[in-house]
This record gives structure tokens, sequence and C-alpha cells, in this order.
């Protein structure tokens, strides 16, 4: 990998797979926390990759993972009453899929669905949520980089609803 293939660590292009192991140290959201911490929260962790169109996540299921997305697109997508599909948000390199992890009931509230060949870091979600507890200062740098995320989320959700509801 070029040096031009990095944008402050996220990946931005994966024409070469013999690079090692991406980690969730390398994401700009763990920039500025504690290295033992995030060392810690990365216990378990795995690095993948999805193919355009193949499904991350699904609605419903239990939310034991929270994904880094270093390369790529995931369009979040939520069911209407009818079935229809509806896109709430489209996240990419630098990202973060998602807080259903770390927030009770911990089941994922849309999908999760690669719109391109897409890299991500998968965090093991008992280990983050113990790391949140044992320590509290660093689980509080996080939840507040996490906690703009919802909100975006619920904005954006918000727009595509008045946006159907004045169609």
């Amino acid at each position: 990998m070029g040096t031009s293939d990095v944008w402050y660590g996220v990946l931005t292009s994966l024409e070469d797979q013999s690079e090692p192991r991406i980690r969730a140290s390398d994401h700009p959201f763990f920039r500025g926390l504690t290295p033992s911490w995030v060392e810690a929260v990365s216990r378990g962790s795995d690095d993948a990759i999805y193919d355009a169109g193949e499904l991350i996540v699904r609605e419903g299921e239990v939310a034991n993972r929270l994904y880094l997305v270093f390369h790529g697109q995931i369009s979040v997508e939520v069911s209407g009453p009818s079935g229809r599909r509806w896109t709430v948000q489209t996240i990419g390199p630098g990202e973060v899929l998602d807080w259903s992890a770390v927030v009770p009931p911990h089941v994922w509230r849309f999908d999760g669905r690669a719109l391109q060949e897409t890299r991500v870091v998968s965090l093991d979600a008992t280990v983050l949520r113990r790391a949140l507890e044992t320590h509290p200062a660093d689980g509080y740098r996080f939840l507040a980089r996490l906690i703009p995320i919802l909100g975006r989320r619920l904005e954006n959700a918000r727009n595509r609803l008045v946006a159907a509801t004045d169609a």
C-alpha cells in the first residue's frame, strides 16, 4: 500500500490485500483515547471485507459487534410497514456502525448493507461494554464520540420521514 492509499489511518484502496491486518487503533474514532484502553477494547476484534450488496447487520438480530469502517460505503436501511426499504444514511471511511452494540437492548434497529467492497474492523460488544464500565474516563470519551452518531442517525431518519410524509 502506498502512502497515497492512506488517509488519516483509513484505507482508501483495497488493491493490495497482502498488507497487514488493520487494527481498531488505526481508526480515527479512537484517536486520542488511552492506548491501553483501545488495546483492551480490541481484544476479539475482526478485520473483514464485505462485497457490494452483502448484509453486514440485520434489523432485529442481536447487536454483538461494533463496526469501524476503513474502506467502502455502508447503507443504513430500515423497513417500513409495507416492506419498502428506506436508506436512512450512508456511512463511509472513518465512520462507525453503530450504537446498537453499546445501548440496551443490544438489538440492531436497521440493516447495514455494503454498497461497494467494504473493509471494517468489528469489535466484540461484550468486551467493549466491559471496557466502558471498568474504565469510566475512557468510556465517557468513547460515548461522547458515539452520541453524535446517534444524533445524526435520528436526524436523518426524521428527514426521511418528513420527506415521505410530504410526498
